[in-house]
């Protein structure tokens, strides 16, 4: 039977908690440094907290260790590996090859998607190093992860299903470094794709003006999970280290729910990676939290709809049009209901995103703090804050508890009580009751409040009939509750170093910077004479990979029935402040690099 594992993002410690609490299987996690997101970092005993509690459960905890790193921060990540293994953290996700010439001690290691995993061969070397699990690239298709299990099905292979996309491959995006000197394989993007470009032809022609040509959608597979899990995928990976607490929340109650309903159509066939079931007080809607629109990307090969030209911001979900303006307020045609407080937006007639907040609801009459100047009859209306629903989140809106079965049973001595194969038994004397006992003791052996637990049934013999005392029922429960927590607090877990195949030839790159080498053990990894990161060495070559093309997005991809373009190239991108980058169309790989000018 396959494990299937919801794996989700936690910012900080209550993240992570709640991500347990609404039905994750497994939590991802930045330490102080070193980890993809500067601006999500946790001290490892917030870590060593977030283990014992999502242990109590069986979910996994997975520390992020996955930026380059520099000759003289080696030591400094040794140490920190070593924290994270006796913090009983389940695995580290790694990017940087020269952490493979080190002494770990026997912790698992995931190959982050900065590695850039999306052929058969990369996955297969990466195998060959002892890494047990793969993030796989977020572009990658259905068949092509298909493709990729089949021919290496005994590594664990693990894909992105919500959240926020970057345009360039993972891992190979230098272009924030080349710009602001913030290096993405440091974890300090500045987010290039999210501004405003010109589109330029040859002879300097505008083509499209201040566009976020380069901002894609957010990823949605919510309805594809099933495709995902028969491709061979074990692992589906929220995105959203930088998210707050309402978004965890939402998303992983969304899918959490729909990993269920998977499983339960199949139930010889795939069961959940955690332990414990989730009661939720609010009904999850992916709209709801922030988004900006989604896309299934290149599940299903290339798309026309996945970027969004107009703002790289969250519109939320549409509630109407605009009816009727007046000095202060206006009304809305639709079946949404509206709150106090809402944040309400719409796209204006120069095509910019307009927001503003409603101050007061009578119905679908809206008077806003003050009256959008853009605002017309007509336009569509987006929900990009719903209070009523933050205020569900707000509160506790989930609670997680693992059914089991209390068996007791008489022993020689007196008495012995077992459920998940754990036992404690007591020294009481045998003393038949002069009423039928079994009300009283399910009644006391259930009081589990507090503990991850919930009592479904006390199993007894049929001719059980002994008198034991409600404070020695309370004990035993105690006992039993103490054990298995002291168990689940030091989990028997297989770990293993990499294993390092001497023979394993790394796939090729056409420039050497896109090795990311940055410090000397790296160096002797790979064999090579010098360091090669572009972050210590710009080099002249694509500062961005991307499987979005514009040509196709524009309408103008000859290979996919789109126009003839009558521009002439090579085109050209143009930021604001005048600086240009170069778009190379490799069509023979379906791809668009972007070079600096």
């Amino acid at each position: 039977m396959r494990k299937l594992e919801l794996l989700a993002p936690a910012k900080n410690l209550a993240c992570g908690i709640a991500a347990v609490d609404h039905g994750a299987d497994a939590v991802y996690i930045g330490a102080v440094r070193f980890g993809a997101r500067v601006a999500a970092g946790n001290s490892v005993d917030d870590i060593r907290q977030l283990c014992d509690y999502a242990h109590q459960f069986g979910v996994k905890v997975y520390v992020t260790v996955n930026t380059i790193i520099y000759d003289n921060e080696l030591e400094a990540t040794r140490q920190l590996i070593e924290q994270l293994y006796e913090a009983r953290v389940d695995a580290i996700l790694v990017q940087d090859m020269g952490l493979l010439k080190m002494q770990l001690p026997p912790i698992a290691l995931h190959a982050s998607t900065q590695t850039d995993n999306r052929t058969v061969e990369k996955v297969k070397w990466l195998r060959s190093l002892g890494f047990r699990r793969i993030v796989l690239a977020r572009e990658l298709s259905v068949d092509e992860i298909t493709a990729i299990h089949q021919q290496v099905p005994d590594v664990e292979l693990e894909v992105f299903v919500h959240g926020a996309l970057c345009v360039s491959y993972s891992g190979q995006c230098y272009a924030s470094q080349c710009l602001f000197g913030r290096s993405a394989n440091r974890g300090a993007c500045a987010q290039i794709c999210r501004m405003k470009f010109d589109l330029l032809d040859a002879d300097g022609n505008e083509l499209e003006h201040q566009r976020y040509l380069l901002s894609l959608k957010d990823l949605n597979q919510y309805a594809h999970l099933e495709e995902l899990i028969q491709a061979g995928a074990c692992s589906f990976k929220i995105e959203g280290r930088l998210k707050d607490i309402t978004y965890v929340k939402n998303v992983v109650a969304a899918y959490s729910q729909k990993l269920d309903a998977i499983i339960a159509k199949h139930p010889q066939e795939y069961c959940r990676a955690s332990q414990g079931h989730c009661t939720y007080s609010f009904t999850p809607n992916l709209k709801k939290t922030f988004n900006r629109g989604f896309t299934t990307y290149f599940l299903h090969g290339r798309q026309p709809d996945i970027f969004s030209p107009d703002t790289p911001k969250a519109m939320g979900e549409y509630v109407g049009t605009v009816k009727e303006l007046r000095r202060d307020s206006f009304n809305v045609a639709g079946t949404a209901a509206f709150a106090n407080g809402d944040g309400l937006c719409f796209i204006n007639r120069d095509g910019e995103l307009e927001g503003f907040r409603v101050n007061r609801a009578e119905g679908n009459r809206l008077f806003p703090q003050q009256m959008p100047k853009n605002l017309r009859p007509g336009l569509a209306l987006y929900r990009n804050n719903d209070m009523e629903f933050e205020r569900q989140l707000a509160r506790q809106s989930s609670v997680r508890k693992i059914p089991m079965t209390f068996s007791l049973k008489e022993t020689e001595n007196g008495f012995s009580l077992s459920a998940l194969d754990v036992t404690v038994d007591v020294a009481c004397e045998h003393q038949m009751a002069e009423k039928s006992p079994r009300e009283n003791i399910y009644r006391q052996l259930s009081k589990l409040g507090g503990t991850p637990y919930e009592c479904s049934r006390v199993e007894l013999a049929d001719d059980f009939n002994w008198f034991i005392p409600s404070s020695l029922l309370a004990d035993m429960r105690r006992q039993w509750v103490e054990k298995i927590n002291s168990i689940k607090s030091n989990p028997s877990i297989i770990r293993v170093n990499a294993n390092i195949d001497s023979h394993a030839v790394a796939p090729l790159y056409d420039y050497p910077y896109l090795y990311n080498i940055s410090n000397q053990q790296a160096q002797q990894f790979y064999g090579v004479k010098s360091l090669t990161a572009y972050e210590l060495k710009p080099a002249n070559g694509p500062l961005m990979q991307c499987r979005h093309c514009l040509r196709y997005a524009l309408g103008y991809c000859v290979k996919n029935g789109g126009r003839k373009p009558q521009w002439k190239e090579p085109l050209s991108l143009r930021l604001g402040d005048g600086r240009t980058f170069r778009l190379e169309f490799d069509c023979k790989h379906c791809l668009m690099n972007v070079w600096e000018r």
